[in-house]
């Protein structure tokens, strides 16, 4: 994720790209055709497809499509998957299942956007410089800002998710700001080395971790039920078709599914690590996207009408005692490496950056008092923040929520559809097509700015009515109250 100096593909002044039509039109003063494939495609030896991965000693680009479809999987399933159930709760089952797809389908559209995006500018390694090509360095920069607010938001739920779990596995042994300060020294612990290579191989243990988790609970449901029934025979399950939230609950319901899809952001560093993205990434697109609105819609149905009115947000506590404190334990590796790779990540942006400032970037990789002591003053910044930031917001919906509103909206939605008005200004309404295609690109913008604002008020004046409740035990910011579900 770090940033870094852009080198400008050859001859990218004023051409006009239209990216509306099938692939094999888009580009063509550029790019030769790669035969019956769909897309114009830089070959991968080219100088035009070099980026900082490509060049040195040793060739990083190394993924080939079956690993990227893995990584991918990996980054997508993780703590958004708990909440789903919850929203059908809120939505109803058709509503609800609506919601779900939709919003994949959206996701899985402005993801191809970052994919047409990045066949014009194939040395970029993240979104964020992808910004410099529209807006310049001062958009790069803004983006840069709002990566960095995603990032510690990110560890931050997932640091609010582990004081859940020491809560409920130890039965509120100690204060819960305790356990976050507990949560964040371990994540901070193992951030230090400057190089923490085994990062890269939690993703699959940490999705196998969220999924083994809710295999327990959701066997336990179907055993025992829900912890509030004691006669799973004479239960009679109220189960929504079509439900009737207000207009908030309806909203907070639609940002956690957001957070669910909230991958986008890592897709473009991964094209930056392909043996030839633009070839194989529309197909890993492809394949995890319509898995994942498989495996999400299928996951929501099952424990909603499991769990019906008694289905919780995460899941993992809407069983009895025991099988939550099982499933917690299980899902302990998944929490951290979440917290401890995103941790890593805004730690490195905020060195690299700082040591460009200070006219040290050659000093990134050597082994001074100069770039140790920045790296440990980078790592120990970016875990206070996050720490106060879980204290401040120590609900797990609740920062679910406020993290969707303030910038997934844009990494997932807004973002790809500016690049989309950038490669298509000068024909946005040549036909009805291309129509359709500019309409659905500013109701994209336009949503992002929704969820900033709406999103906001939504979220926020939920967690303050939590906080308010009489049924409460988080009174407000660094409580020490119990933010388990039980």
């Amino acid at each position: 994720m770090e940033s870094k100096d852009i080198q400008h593909p050859k001859d990218n002044g004023a051409q006009v790209h239209d990216t509306s039509g099938s692939d094999s039109e888009a580009i063509k003063p550029e790019y030769s055709s790669h035969g019956a494939h769909d897309f114009q495609t830089v070959p991968p030896e080219s100088d035009d497809n070099a980026n900082i991965y490509s060049q040195g000693g040793k060739n990083f680009r190394t993924l080939k499509r079956w690993d990227t479809i893995f990584i991918l999987f990996a980054n997508q399933i993780g703590l958004g998957i708990l909440s789903l159930p919850s929203t059908l709760k809120t939505l109803g089952i058709i509503p609800g299942l609506i919601a779900l797809i939709g919003i994949g389908v959206l996701s899985w559209y402005t993801a191809y956007e970052l994919l047409q995006f990045y066949r014009l500018h194939p040395q970029v390694v993240n979104g964020v410089e992808m910004t410099r090509f529209v807006g310049g360095s001062w958009l790069e920069g803004v983006a840069g800002v709002m990566m960095m607010i995603q990032v510690i938001f990110v560890a931050a739920s997932a640091i609010v998710t582990l004081s859940i779990a020491l809560n409920t596995i130890s039965d509120h042994a100690t204060c819960t700001v305790v356990f976050i300060f507990v949560a964040v020294a371990a994540c901070y612990l193992l951030c230090i080395p400057r190089t923490t290579k085994f990062v890269s191989h939690l993703g699959i243990p940490n999705a196998v971790s969220v999924l083994a988790a809710s295999i327990l609970v959701m066997i336990s449901l179907g055993i025992k039920g829900p912890r509030e029934v004691t006669d799973l025979d004479e239960w009679d399950r109220d189960i929504q078709i079509v439900g009737s939230p207000s207009f908030r609950d309806g909203l907070n319901a639609c940002l956690k599914i957001t957070f669910a899809y909230a991958a986008n952001l890592s897709f473009v560093g991964y094209m930056a690590e392909m043996v030839d993205p633009i070839k194989d990434f529309k197909f890993c697109l492809g394949f995890l996207e319509s898995s994942c609105i498989l495996l999400y819609s299928a996951f929501a149905i099952i424990f909603y009408c499991l769990g019906a009115e008694y289905t919780t947000s995460p899941i993992l506590g809407a069983t009895s005692v025991t099988p939550a404190r099982v499933a917690y334990g299980v899902v302990l590796p998944a929490i951290y490496s979440t917290g401890l790779a995103y941790g890593h990540i805004g730690a490195k942006y905020i060195f690299v950056n700082v040591m460009r400032w200070t006219g040290s970037l050659h000093e990134v990789t050597s082994n001074t008092v100069k770039s140790w002591a920045t790296w440990v003053l980078s790592v120990t910044s970016f875990w206070i923040i996050v720490f106060i930031l879980s204290n401040a917001i120590p609900v797990f919906d609740s920062i679910l929520s406020i993290t969707s509103a303030t910038t997934i909206s844009w990494f997932t939605y807004g973002f790809s559809a500016v690049f989309w008005f950038n490669m298509n200004w000068h024909c946005l309404f040549r036909d009805w097509k291309k129509i359709c295609l500019t309409l659905l690109n500013a109701f994209l913008i336009a949503m992002s700015l929704f969820m900033n604002a709406a999103g906001l008020w939504a979220s926020i004046t939920e967690l303050l009515d939590i906080f308010a409740s009489d049924d409460s035990t988080i009174r407000g910011v660094f409580s020490c109250g119990s933010n388990a579900q039980f």
